[in-house]
């Protein structure tokens, strides 16, 4: 079904040069369906005219299909008529989606799959069949895995359907469910910017994409911090340009960008001859490996010579030659996604005909205050080591006490830096979001009502005890010491950027961490502002947080 779109051709293309199977070009438009049908060599393609929406399953057995594969999109907001109708002709059933409700949903048609005896697979795609493969591949027998982002990254002239700019438009500038360093969040499609590096591709601007990955990985990694999906434009002036024109739909000034789906692919298509045909695909997982260490794994792939609107489709061929096999393991009956059915081998070795390259990568990158203090590190009880000991997005919760100064330089200041409210004993939770290529760490302090945040930064040499914090334009500089007691910081200079401020006006600090009598992780906080007194005192307890909080309700 769709075998003549943007994907369902090349699906068609790569049954045609790989298998001797017969292969149904189904469609609404016969006419299209049958050119596409005669590129299937010695006969074995014919057309049909069918409408994903409309089709039984009466219809699909007089076709004497032995399987259906919906590849017409776009799934956003669909509903899986297609399979329910293959499901009841007893018919196996794959399909291209990667509209994170359509997958959602699908699991409601597992009952009938069973007694049935058929297996239905839903996002038999880049995401979440490919996605899922390549970080199964890369965390085998890790312990336990912190952070996932992916990202795709299509060259600009690959063709775009109809059914792409819809599906990309759907989420654009609405909220997106997104977990994020222990709490599920809402974030604006297309926002939650940031240039990543692709390996073998280079850097590339990217943005919060809404895919099944964003609930499949949380549910199949209870441990998970952060899981992340992003997409770019090759160009940066149509990524940014999207960007912009999701403004409104976070405003609520439009509901959605989806009824301008023809003008936006007109525009994009004015500018397909720039930029290139060069696309890629990366995979980052953090975690700790068997061996118990920090680590980072990196699977990349890039696709050159306008190969890239291939990948889609590999992980569905993948399928139907298992699927046709008589000597491969059957997959058992049941409707669900295509995760965990189709090893990362199975779907690289449907790239070897194409101009399609892949690449793993790994390393131990050490964290922040470990490289910091070297030896000092080792020497601090474990529950602090634990609290600053990983590579990945960490997320602690406790309970805390805030004083505050008084006064209208104190408020001013308060209000400047976001600090929290004076409390006796309230909620806290901290989120530490690591970025091993900057070498810093940024800590985002959650109290009722109010949170902050900073960033930690190398400011020395490793081992030098040398750190640095921003708070926005203004840069502390800080002295960090580790003991068998725990850690201590002081404030050695500040900044406003890169201009030093006067030494009679730095804020002073005592900061240390300790460990209480029950083995839990504390903090005590205090910042004093020359002439005024102080600004402000926390202090309290952390504990690592295996729930994960819902900021959405």
């Amino acid at each position: 079904m769709g075998g003549a779109g943007a994907f369902g051709v090349r699906l068609v293309a790569g049954l045609a040069a790989t298998t001797d199977l017969a292969v149904i070009v189904a469609g609404r438009d016969l006419a299209r369906a049958e050119a596409v049908a005669r590129t299937v060599p010695q006969g074995r393609g014919r057309a049909a005219r069918l409408d994903a929406t409309r089709s039984d399953a009466a219809e699909l057995r007089a076709l004497g299909a032995a399987i259906v594969v919906d590849a017409a999109g776009p799934f956003q907001g669909g509903a899986p008529a297609l399979a329910r109708a293959a499901i009841e002709a007893g018919l196996p059933y794959l399909d291209l989606a990667d509209g994170r409700d359509f997958v959602a949903a699908f699991s409601a048609l597992d009952p009938a799959a069973r007694t049935k005896g058929v297996v239905a697979l839903t996002g038999a795609s880049s995401t979440p069949a490919l996605s899922n493969a390549a970080l199964d591949a890369l965390t085998e027998g890790w312990r336990s895995l912190e952070t996932v982002r992916v990202a795709i990254v299509p060259g600009n002239r690959a063709p775009r359907g109809l059914s792409v700019m819809r599906a990309i438009l759907s989420y654009s500038g609405r909220p997106v469910r997104v977990l994020r360093v222990g709490a599920w969040q809402n974030r604006p499609g297309w926002g939650l910017l940031r240039r990543i590096a692709v390996p073998g591709l280079g850097r590339r601007l990217a943005s919060l994409c809404e895919t099944p990955d964003l609930d499949i990985l949380p549910a199949r990694f209870p441990g998970l911090r952060t899981a992340l999906f992003r997409a770019g434009l090759e160009l940066p002036a149509l990524h940014l340009g999207l960007s912009l024109a999701s403004l409104p739909v976070r405003w609520r000034l439009l509901p959605s960008l989806v009824p301008f789906a023809r003008p936006f692919l007109a525009m994009a298509g004015w500018l397909d001859r720039f930029g290139s045909d060069r696309g890629g695909m990366s995979v980052e997982v953090l975690g700790r490996d068997a061996t118990g260490r920090p680590a980072r794994a990196v699977w990349g792939l890039v696709a050159e010579a306008g190969d890239g609107p291939f990948v889609p489709t590999l992980p569905a061929l993948a399928a139907i030659r298992r699927l046709t096999d008589p000597a491969a393991a059957p997959i058992p009956p049941g409707a669900r996604a295509c995760v965990g059915v189709l090893p990362l081998a199975a779907i690289e070795a449907e790239m070897e005909r194409l101009a399609i390259r892949t690449r793993r990568d790994s390393d131990h990158p050490v964290p922040l205050f470990e490289r910091a203090l070297g030896a000092g590190f080792a020497r601090m009880p474990g529950a602090i080591q634990a609290l600053h000991g990983s590579v990945g997005d960490g997320a602690f919760r406790g309970r805390a006490e805030v004083r505050r100064g008084r006064g209208p330089v104190v408020a001013l200041v308060a209000l400047i830096f976001r600090l929290p409210p004076a409390m006796a004993d309230g909620p806290v939770r901290v989120g530490i979001e690591p970025d091993l290529d900057a070498g810093a760490e940024r800590w985002t302090r959650h109290f009722p009502g109010r949170h902050f945040s900073s960033r930690m930064e190398r400011a020395g040499p490793d081992g030098s005890g040398r750190l640095r914090e921003r708070f926005g334009p203004f840069v502390m500089d800080l002295a960090v010491s580790a003991h068998a007691d725990g850690l201590d910081m002081v404030v050695t200079g500040w900044r406003f950027g890169p201009l030093p401020l006067p030494r009679a006006l730095r804020p002073t600090t005592q900061a240390g961490e300790r460990i209480d009598a029950q083995g839990r992780f504390r903090f005590d906080v205090a910042l004093f502002l020359p002439l005024v007194g102080l600004l402000v005192h926390y202090r309290g307890w952390l504990a690592r947080c295996d729930e994960r909080e819902d900021e959405t309700l």
